[in-house]
């Protein structure tokens, strides 16, 4: 059994090269795997392993400067999330593209997944859901908008074109593990929105302590790793594979729909790649299972790890 990590915090880093190294080189002695990423705004990841090894990464990163108040979700896998270790350098732990956003400045109002159930079904509220549109497909909070959004880049063109349908409005907002609410509320509150709130921990945390039975939310949670997706209890849901192509997350009923082509193309980017795109595809899938054959993961797939 795996530990799961999944983990940010906002605070400044100065020279992130001297970061990386010695965090890089511990996770591997470690044991673990995942994808963190380092920007001079903080930390952002997940990270997989051994109780031990966790345990060391996560001492090692509340050592760093301003991060002795990390918080992080764990969770558990039966087979390993991660193929490799790494420990990248960004711009952003998670793409705004607004320089002016700072979440160490202000955010929004947190609530605990008892007081959002409250919250999200006064009639003066109005709940986003600031995913990534794939995401927001395969499960999301009963009545939440969906901006359709394609990177979280694209969310502060969406607000502008859409603030008036909110006038009056206490709004609500949530994410997979928090951290794109930490800049969407500091984004929201230098817009004047005077009322903003959002689901402490994410989706995950939410999952995770409330009964299935009192649960406003709907459907899977897409997840950074190999699991793909969980549900209630942090459980792992019924979408369990990505399209290789476009990256999506796949249920078993859409294997059997038409389109599908193992490794090559889903019903979702069926008309979004050409010829050579496919021909390329295929061969990966080739030796995908050239590989599996002889009893070995294939590297190909990149689980970001990413929040």
């Amino acid at each position: 059994m795996y530990i799961v990590a999944a983990l940010y915090h906002f605070t400044r880093f100065d020279d992130l090269a001297a970061i990386r190294g010695p965090l890089l080189a511990l996770a591997q002695e470690a044991g673990v795997k995942g994808t963190l990423l380092l920007a001079h705004e903080g930390i952002n990841g997940t990270i997989a392993g051994p109780r031990e090894g966790i345990d060391a990464v996560l001492a090692h990163v509340r050592a760093l400067p301003g991060c002795a108040g990390l918080d992080w979700k764990e969770s558990t896998a039966e087979d390993e999330p991660f193929l490799r270790m790494k420990v990248k350098l960004k711009k952003e732990i998670v793409t705004m593209g607004q320089p002016d956003v700072d979440p160490t400045a202000s955010v929004g109002n947190y609530c605990t997944p008892e007081e959002w159930n409250e919250l999200i079904q006064a009639p003066d509220v109005v709940v986003i859901d600031t995913r990534n549109d794939y995401e927001v497909d395969i499960g999301t909070f009963k009545g939440a908008v969906d901006p359709k959004t394609k990177t979280f880049r694209d969310f502060p063109k969406w607000w502008e074109e859409n603030r008036e349908r909110f006038h009056n409005k206490r709004v609500a907002m949530f994410c997979t593990g928090g951290i794109r609410c930490e800049k969407s509320t500091n984004y929201l509150i230098g817009q004047g929105v005077e009322d903003v709130y959002h689901l402490k921990g994410g989706i995950l945390k939410y999952l995770e302590e409330m009964p299935k039975e009192e649960s406003l939310w709907e459907g899977d949670c897409f997840v950074f790793d190999g699991r793909v997706a969980l549900t209630h209890g942090l459980e792992q849901g019924k979408h369990r594979e990505v399209c290789h192509a476009c990256r999506r997350p796949l249920a078993p009923e859409d294997r059997q729909r038409p389109e599908f082509e193992q490794g090559v193309q889903c019903h979702h980017c069926v008309g979004e790649y050409s010829e050579e795109d496919r021909a390329r595809f295929r061969e990966r899938e080739h030796q995908i299972q050239l590989a599996k054959a002889r009893g070995e993961r294939h590297i190909g797939r990149d689980e970001t790890g990413v929040m």
